[in-house]
């Protein structure tokens, strides 16, 4: 920002609030301003888009403790006055700034003269006035000359999506913590606790900058059913002992479609997994398979016709104990 500028604007008057107005306060009227009167609110308003301009630039200064200070001091020494190149009728440059130098303020003293060099500003010559900057600002804002506009801050979200969204897919509508929704397009596979980042809808920029990003952190609910393993969706799926003995055609559901049919070999453990091919989670990087995993269900009441038929199955089975092999490598 030009020197001058801060001798002719008034950034209070300019956010309607008082010289002892408070940050919190000062950065909630300035939301309420810029929500008002920003672009985007506005399409083809050019008088909205110049009233916008202003409120960022006197926010800029503002909101920052340092700048706010030397604004507040070079409006109390000037009480108006204005940068000229001296002269009759005007209070020039010496007129303000004379007696910090030892040099009169007008006509009682000797008049200090200051040199520079070619091309150097108002902001080059003042610059040592102030902890030795070269202006008023901060190197960063683009009303001062240094570097461009600023970008407007990130901002962090979390939001919590169904199991069957984070595999599919979809798009979901969110409100900000002001109350504007925004929609958001969750990819295929988005996985529990990954971040996204929406562009461009974080906070705006205090001078006319691009805005900031919302980084969303996703949250994802667990199935009923299903788990994801990877790519792959991980379903467990109860075979009574006779199919898994005797072998069976069973039904495994699949995520959002129909169920598919699998053939269970005779003499199945439980354990043992199952591959359907293409039935996980498809994402841009691939696509994953639907593993069933065996789990032999044994029946909790028998009955009598039941009992007997099994008792007589024990003394025909073949006299095999099963844990032999692990207590042999137990006693290894």
């Amino acid at each position: 920002m030009a020197s001058q500028d801060w001798f002719d604007k008034d950034f209070y008057s300019t956010l309607g609030v008082s010289k002892d107005v408070s940050e919190a306060d000062l950065k909630k009227t300035y939301r309420k301003l810029a929500r008002q009167y920003h672009p985007d609110s506005n399409p083809g308003d050019a008088a909205a888009e110049a009233r916008f301009k202003e409120i960022s630039e006197a926010y800029a200064v503002l909101s920052d403790a340092e700048q706010r200070k030397e604004y507040d001091q070079i409006r109390a020494m000037g009480s108006g006055a204005r940068f000229t190149a001296g002269g009759q009728g005007a209070g020039g440059f010496e007129d303000v700034f004379g007696g910090m130098f030892g040099g009169g303020a007008g006509g009682g003293g000797g008049r200090t003269s200051y040199s520079y060099q070619q091309g150097a500003g108002y902001d080059d010559l003042l610059g040592g006035l102030f902890g030795g900057r070269g202006g008023f600002g901060t190197s960063t804002g683009g009303y001062r000359g240094y570097g461009g506009p600023q970008r407007g801050r990130d901002v962090t979200a979390r939001t919590t999506i169904d199991f069957v969204t984070a595999v599919k897919g979809d798009t979901i509508k969110l409100q900000t913590s002001e109350g504007k929704p925004i929609t958001v397009k969750i990819p295929a596979g988005v996985s529990d606790g990954q971040k996204i980042k929406l562009r461009g809808k974080g906070e705006p920029s205090p001078d006319g900058g691009e805005p900031g990003d919302i980084v969303l952190t996703v949250a994802v609910r667990k199935h009923p059913v299903f788990e994801r393993d990877g790519l792959n969706l991980r379903v467990t799926v109860p075979v009574t002992f006779v199919e898994a003995t005797l072998g069976a055609t069973i039904e495994v559901p699949t995520l959002g479609g129909a169920p598919v049919k699998l053939k269970v070999a005779p003499g199945t453990p439980s354990g043992r997994v199952l591959r359907v091919k293409g039935r996980g989670v498809e994402t841009s990087k691939g696509k994953g398979d639907l593993l069933a995993v065996v789990q032999v269900a044994v029946p909790s009441h028998l009955t009598p016709a039941a009992r007997e038929a099994l008792e007589a199955f024990r003394e025909a089975e073949p006299n095999e104990n099963p844990r032999e092999d692990l207590l042999a490598k137990a006693r290894e």
